[in-house]
């Protein structure tokens, strides 16, 4: 399989607000693009594995086998992960390791540190209700984790404590908010819609795409404080819907590499990852591999994983890229190589480190399945 990983190096220019002004409002309940308006094909059983398949998936060092899946997951869960649209969290502190999602209809889910057991936690019904699309932790400035969920549908952001404590719900901005640019003040004043598809935070601030909607900008929120949690909308936006350096075409995920203070933007339709200073501007393009839709990425010590809805070859599924830096390394098939039926879009995928090995935890999307796969020893 051709693929193309280098680094696209752009000029850092300033955003054309007129780009974001030309776009028209988005609908009031707009729909994820373009994908998610095709109709869903008859799922197969939560977990279903079709025989005769490989077993083992990926090249080299980095091959997987899978070691949980859906059929696993608490009732509740299992009834309701066909309509699975979200992604998942790792709380990576010393002695954690707890992966943290969310399912529409059981709320947020916890996974055990050792990738065995799945478990409901406490959800507020307004969030259990509705479709969280991505999961994030982050710690305050005391340690205290928090996490934040974007509800597509509602329009809202929601952030948490570890137990599902609903602490901050941060809504649509209004028109007495400054975000930094008039196109994205009049976008919102003329009724656009507001469809937060991730969140990531750095440095006291919320990072929030919004891939779903004709805006297709980072918009950001500040957390004005932690006890009590208060975030309100804060004077910076970016991006914009656009095929130029520095815009965005369905931007789904947004992510901050380990140790960095630079944002990664998966630009779903443009089949590339955006990277940005945390102040809004382009740094460079990493290329995937044409044909790619990417969704999101996650960085564990020297590797990152992207999640594809769609792949170069449609026939065997959406793949799961494992990047060395920003070498291509690794290709897993979970439908092709793994018999994972369900699977024919990956809408999130993580890494986790457990005894020793690898781990890649997995959802996919419509029909929604989850897995979490297992590196195989040398």
């Amino acid at each position: 399989m051709s693929f193309d990983g280098t680094v696209r190096p752009w000029r850092i220019a300033a955003l054309a607000s007129a780009l974001l002004a030309s776009a028209p409002a988005a609908p009031a309940h707009p729909r994820p693009k373009p994908l998610a308006q095709a109709a869903a094909p008859a799922p197969f059983a939560a977990g279903s594995m079709a025989p005769g398949a490989k077993g083992v998936t990926g090249q080299g060092a980095l091959r997987f086998r899978v070691a949980l899946t859906a059929a696993q997951l608490p009732e509740e869960a299992r009834r309701v992960v066909v309509n699975a649209h979200g992604g998942f969290a790792v709380d990576r502190r010393a002695g954690r390791g707890e992966t943290y999602f969310a399912l529409p209809g059981a709320g947020i889910l916890r996974l055990s540190a050792d990738l065995r057991q799945v478990a409901p936690v406490a959800t507020p019904p307004e969030m259990k209700a509705t479709n969280l699309h991505n999961t994030a932790i982050w710690y305050g400035a005391d340690g205290t984790p928090y996490l934040s969920f974007p509800a597509n549908d509602l329009g809202r952001v929601f952030t948490t404590a570890l137990s599902g404590e609903l602490l901050a719900t941060l809504g649509p901005p209004t028109a007495d908010d400054d975000l930094g640019l008039p196109a994205v003040r009049d976008y919102f004043a003329a009724g656009g819609a507001f469809v937060p598809t991730d969140v990531a935070y750095l440095e006291g601030l919320f990072y929030i795409t919004t891939g779903y909607s004709n805006l297709d900008a980072v918009l950001t929120a500040r957390v004005a404080s932690e006890h009590p949690l208060r975030v309100a909308w804060y004077d910076l936006a970016f991006g914009g819907r656009g095929n130029g350096p520095g815009q965005l075409n369905t931007g789904h995920g947004i992510s901050v590499p380990p140790g960095e203070r630079r944002l990664e933007v998966a630009d779903r339709a443009s089949g590339e990852i955006e990277r940005f200073t945390r102040h809004g501007q382009h740094l460079g393009t990493l290329r995937m591999p044409a044909g790619s839709l990417p969704c999101d990425v996650d960085f564990l010590d020297r590797y990152a994983v992207v999640a594809a809805l769609d792949g170069p070859d449609r026939g065997k599924g959406a793949p799961i890229y494992l990047y060395e830096g920003d070498r291509l390394v690794s290709t897993l098939l979970p439908k092709e190589e793994l018999g994972l039926v369900n699977f024919q879009h990956v809408h999130n995928a993580v890494l986790h480190r457990a005894g020793g090995r690898l781990y890649v935890v997995a959802q996919s999307w419509n029909p929604g399945d989850l897995a979490v796969l297992e590196q195989v020893a040398p």
